[in-house]
């Protein structure tokens, strides 16, 4: 006949504490004078002062198993369960932001970019086509005003204008657009 204290025999009947002290109160099991329970005596009250309805089987003493000895090198079970939680986390968050429109994807950035490039490529290499006559006749409007101011003969505004090549404005124009694109894509110039 053990003496226990409430919680030992709590551990020792499978209930908890608060079912032990209940049933202390209500009288189905009677402590001794000390506060210690007997547990043979305290058993024999429990099934006889307990309803057949309140009564709960009691569980099988639990045997502790040691757990089989990992690899040295595996990862633990909860580890690898937090690691894959992780991630499935941040694919989760992914796809919500492709939904949302928050994330795009690169190959739709790549051929945007591409695609914007090749635009402002274009239309800046038409610039000289659009731009040359201009320059050409602006030149030739501003010698014949100088030619004006410093009462000179017009034949050497039409003589000085005659050696403007427009060829060479468009190429001058074209050689230096290109090289500022080359400079803002960082590719090598290979002239052309």
């Amino acid at each position: 006949m053990p003496l226990l204290s409430l919680r030992a025999y709590a551990k020792h009947r499978g209930v908890s504490l608060a079912a032990v002290q209940k049933a202390i109160q209500s009288g189905r099991i009677t402590p001794d004078a000390d506060g210690r329970i007997d547990s043979e005596r305290a058993d024999a009250e429990w099934g006889a002062k307990t309803r057949p309805g309140q009564r709960r089987a009691r569980p099988a003493p639990a045997t502790r198993q040691e757990p089989a000895e990992a690899p040295a090198t595996g990862i633990d079970y909860f580890r690898a369960r937090a690691i894959r939680e992780s991630y499935l986390a941040r694919l989760a968050k992914i796809e919500f932001e492709e939904k949302t429109g928050k994330l795009v994807s690169r190959d739709e950035v790549q051929v945007a970019g591409f695609t914007l490039g090749r635009t402002i490529r274009d239309h800046m290499m038409i610039i000289p086509d659009r731009v040359a006559a201009q320059i050409r006749s602006d030149l030739a409007g501003a010698l014949t005003a100088a030619c004006r101011d410093l009462s000179l003969p017009l034949e050497i505004a039409e003589a000085a204008l005659a050696k403007i090549d427009l060829d060479h404005i468009h190429g001058v124009l074209s050689n230096e657009i290109r090289t500022v694109l080359v400079e803002v894509a960082g590719l090598p110039d290979h002239g052309g």
